[in-house]
């Protein structure tokens, strides 16, 4: 009796030992699936690592070199432009002013081509008018020469052809009223009387 529960024993011990084992194998293995994944994924040696963060850093100080830059560029083109309007509104801010006087300036000019007897009286008139006429150029204005120059349409406005073969076609003849530049800047045309070629000089010409 005995020896047959031994055998028994024996077979189940023996079957419960193939069963478990595997198992226990596995269990012991298990932790050594990390050691292979640091093995694929070595870590950076600390020289490395420096070295990797240095390179990190000096990236980003470049970026941000060429950012301060062009910061830098944006803001001295943009006070460049600021003090140039600045200038501009400066020189011209008087522009209007003038503007307005030009009209007594051209009073002054239709009286002295009238016929005075105060000779006196002409005298100081044509003395104010210099006075006030060199005060205006002071400030910038500029004539506009006109009689005897060929007629330009950006400085001249002409307000009348006549057919002449006495002068150059697009001669001005006459200056009604005389032309200003400011600093440079058309203030206003001059008024002029323009000669063109006669209707049959024009028609003739082709034939010769």
């Amino acid at each position: 009796m005995f020896d047959m529960l031994d055998s028994l024993y024996q077979r189940v011990e023996s079957w419960v030992g193939r069963q478990c084992y595997p198992r226990i194998v596995s269990a012991e293995r298990t932790p050594e699936a990390p050691e292979t994944e640091q093995a694929e994924q070595p870590e950076l040696s600390p020289l490395e690592a420096v070295t990797a963060d240095r390179d990190r850093l000096e990236a980003e100080k470049a970026e941000l070199q060429d950012r301060f830059l062009r910061a830098q560029a944006e803001f001295q083109n943009s006070r460049k432009r600021a003090e140039k309007e600045r200038q501009e509104f400066a020189e011209y801010a008087s522009m209007e002013a003038v503007r307005t006087l030009l009209p007594i300036l051209d009073d002054f000019e239709r009286a002295f081509e009238t016929e005075s007897t105060g000779e006196e009286f002409a005298k100081g008139m044509k003395l104010i008018e210099q006075r006030f006429a060199t005060a205006l150029q002071k400030l910038g204005l500029e004539p506009i020469d006109a009689k005897g120059q060929k007629f330009d349409p950006h400085v001249h406005h002409a307000v009348e052809m006549a057919e002449t073969e006495e002068a150059p076609d697009q001669t001005i003849l006459a200056e009604y009223q005389r032309g200003y530049n400011f600093k440079g800047r058309m203030l206003r045309a001059a008024m002029v009387k323009v000669a063109v070629r006669p209707k049959e000089a024009t028609e003739e010409s082709p034939a010769e």
